[in-house]
């Protein structure tokens, strides 16, 4: 090979090489400095897609399980306060008992009377003030949901009704009288037939009848109840929670559930949300007892100890409502065990994800340490042979004298 000046092929090698070990010390100091593998797309294309996939959901299940911690707190302040509505209720029944011996006068069963006047009265005020970030919890009409999950599909979503916890009607239940600013109470004749847009609810408040005609309701399934499909509704509760459903009902109304003893729905209750008389018209057959917008059944009941036999009569309601509100606690704790149960398996899967998207993307220090050094040295020594090529050619400058 002849020796030339313009082109020194050895130097353009090691420059090359040098280059390229440069390249290779550049990401490697990125990588130790970052603690992660995958810097930019261009480090791992398929890596930087799955990692990045598996960080929305540990982000999700972060707040996924804020959120069921949150459930859990909402579900302890209902039934804390429940736990003092049963208090109450069977304070109520001892004053009912000791009311059913006649060796109480009238003045005595009086002030029996009255005192339960005023634990009634705080049993209005607690279902009224029982409240979670501004939501009311124990006047029957709340049904809420939470997210648990860090997806969008209904696995990720737990509902908790609440319609049983209805402190409210249960106040209004023992204290009895017109109570139709209160609550209107419907009896559910056949509900397989309450499919239509017909159902008409009325309103009327100072004078002034407002008329709300609901949209064609959906059954559990989503499928809207009209001419052509028939039993759209199983029970009295999936037909309550279809009329909460309704933008216009909800707008103007509040629904809850009457149940027998066995603890089945067997009409509902209806509320104005201005606190005036409800009416109802419906299809024939559909609400026991009532023709076209007549107004509903009020609310019946109340407590009364003037007599020893109507003093037992008022021990088996407060027996009743004793029993609808354990169920309504039984079915909290129940609910409050699911949460925790959730919390725990969100913990669980968060750690594992982490763990997944960590091999994926965070880089191995010990590895990366043993690239970095061989770069280091080829570095030194591509700079070292760089100068050497450079000087290969000098030579000429001998011939040239």
């Amino acid at each position: 090979m002849g020796m030339q000046v313009n082109t020194n092929v050895a130097a353009n090698n090691a420059y090359r090489n040098l280059a390229s070990t440069q390249n290779d010390l550049s990401k490697s100091l990125e990588k130790l400095s970052s603690g992660l593998r995958i810097n930019r797309a261009a480090d791992d294309a398929a890596g930087l897609t799955i990692s990045e996939g598996l960080k929305s959901q540990v982000g999700g299940l972060t707040v996924a399980s804020r959120n069921a911690q949150d459930g859990i707190s909402v579900l302890q302040t209902a039934e804390g306060s429940l736990n003092e509505v049963q208090s109450i209720l069977q304070r109520v029944r001892d004053l009912a008992v000791q009311a059913g011996n006649d060796s109480n006068n009238a003045e005595s069963r009086a002030a029996i009377k009255t005192e339960v006047g005023e634990l009634t009265k705080e049993l209005t005020r607690i279902g009224d003030s029982t409240n979670f970030n501004g939501t009311k919890l124990l006047n029957g009409g709340a049904a809420l949901t939470f997210q648990i999950g860090a997806d969008g599909d209904k696995g990720s979503q737990i509902s908790v009704n609440l319609d049983k916890a209805n402190v409210t009607a249960i106040a209004t239940q023992l204290t009895g009288g017109d109570l139709g600013a209160t609550g209107t109470s419907f009896a559910i004749g056949d509900v397989s037939k309450l499919t239509t847009a017909s159902l008409k609810f009325s309103n009327l408040k100072d004078g002034v009848t407002t008329s709300v005609a609901t949209s064609a309701l959906k059954d559990v399934n989503g499928a809207t109840g009209d001419a052509t499909y028939a039993a759209a509704f199983q029970s009295v509760e999936e037909f309550a929670g279809a009329l909460r459903g309704d933008a216009a009902f909800a707008a103007n109304f509040s629904v809850s559930v009457q149940t027998n003893e066995n603890g089945t729905g067997n009409g509902i209750v209806v509320t104005a949300l201005n606190g005036g008389a409800v009416g109802v018209t419906a299809p024939e057959g559909t609400v026991v007892g009532l023709a076209a917008g007549a107004s509903g059944t009020a609310l019946s009941g109340g407590l009364n100890f003037d007599t020893a036999a109507n003093a037992q009569a008022s021990i088996e309601e407060i027996d009743r409502q004793i029993t609808n509100v354990s169920s309504a606690r039984a079915e909290l704790g129940a609910s409050q065990n699911r949460f925790e149960s959730v919390v725990k398996t969100l913990a669980v899967s968060k750690e594992n994800l982490t763990a997944a998207g960590s091999r994926i993307r965070d880089t191995d220090m010990a590895e990366e340490m043993v690239k970095y050094t061989r770069a280091n040295i080829l570095s030194q020594a591509g700079t070292a042979m760089l100068a050497q090529a450079n000087q290969s050619n000098s030579g000429v400058l001998q011939l040239l004298q």
